[in-house]
């Protein structure tokens, strides 16, 4: 299994599609990272928009990635509320862009209990390894974990 997000095709007359979970997660990584530098002021279908044309992919506008992206865009003072008091010595806007965006869809996905914790985490901790600062995954993993266990969340709930 390609444990590698496989978004940037080479073949650009190809059109990608995201199939794979793990491309999914990319793809919303690379949604909300690109509304998140437009400081949140480009709508998410005009970003949809850009990615169709601009890397020829192929974005069902009912897809879990969009869903990710609209759910952490309409949360996100929620999402930061929940993830500050596991901070520890740290504030939101400290953090690195890609640790706080992974940190966010990773949340909102605990939250909303589609996905099994572990799986969760894991797509998380991959995502911090791919895109954050060197060593952040371990930062990702320890506040998912801490946030599930204070939560009182478990592969059960």
């Amino acid at each position: 299994m390609n444990k590698e997000c496989n978004l940037n095709s080479k073949e650009s007359e190809k059109t990608f599609k995201p199939t794979s979970r793990r491309d999914i997660r990319c793809l919303a990584f690379y949604l909300l990272y690109a509304i998140d530098r437009f400081d949140y002021s480009v709508s998410l279908e005009q970003m949809i928009e850009n990615f169709r044309s601009g890397f020829n992919i192929d974005i069902l506008t009912d897809s879990f990635a969009i869903e990710m992206v609209d759910g952490v865009i309409k949360n996100k003072e929620d999402i930061d509320k929940k993830m500050a008091p596991f901070l520890k010595n740290w504030r939101i806007e400290r953090l690195g862009c890609c640790t706080r965006l992974i940190l966010r869809l990773a949340i909102w996905e605990i939250l909303n209990k589609k996905v099994a914790l572990s799986v969760v985490i894991n797509e998380a901790i991959e995502l911090a390894k791919t895109f954050a600062e060197k060593d952040a995954y371990k930062f990702v993993n320890g506040i998912l974990d801490e946030l599930c266990k204070k939560m009182n969340f478990s592969e059960k709930n």
